[in-house]
């Protein structure tokens, strides 16, 4: 052979020889022992794959063996516990603008120039009735008593026919209850 056809068998054989190591480093297939570790139950066989760490239990129906994964609790404890925590988050961020609105409203309130909600002159009694007084005129004293607002009357009216209404409503259910009939 050739020199130069040598080292061309030599470079092909040598490549080989690196991709056959190459395959040969590769994890084990599936259904080789290794993956799986398979522990007696009650009801049948726990599977433990070793690579991902799934579990699953075995059993037999009758018609052969089925493996069924059973559910992780710790995967939907550490889901549970990352939406709680996103609660959480968004809740303290709320709280913290809640916390700045608030104090915004304060400023804005110290700000004002006159203190809310006071007035010059206090608001005078709805119910408040002026006193009499005595008074002197053309050399004798009387006593004038003043006479209450159209307001004043007006209330004082009102309850006057809402007692009445009650009144006559009462003596209508006495009556029904008497005589079985309506007369007044």
């Amino acid at each position: 052979m050739r020199p130069a056809r040598r080292r061309l068998v030599a470079a092909l054989t040598t490549a080989l020889g690196l991709c056959s190591a190459g395959a040969l480093a590769q994890s084990l297939p599936d259904t080789e022992n290794g993956r799986y570790t398979l522990s007696p139950a009650a009801d049948g066989m726990l599977r433990l794959d070793t690579r991902t760490g799934q579990l699953s239990t075995c059993s037999d129906k009758g018609n052969g063996w089925a493996c069924y994964t059973t559910p992780d609790e710790r995967a939907a404890f550490d889901a549970e516990i990352g939406r709680l925590q996103q609660d959480n988050e968004r809740l303290k961020q709320a709280v913290d603008a809640l916390q700045k609105d608030k104090d915004s409203l304060k400023a804005q309130l110290a700000a004002r120039d006159s203190v809310a909600g006071k007035i010059d002159e206090p608001l005078p009694k709805a119910d408040s009735l002026k006193k009499p007084e005595i008074t002197t005129k053309d050399g004798a004293r009387k006593l004038e008593i003043p006479l209450p607002s159209d307001r004043d009357l007006d209330r004082v009216m009102a309850f006057l026919e809402n007692a009445w209404k009650r009144l006559l409503d009462l003596a209508n259910k006495v009556q029904k209850d008497v005589t079985g009939e309506d007369k007044i």
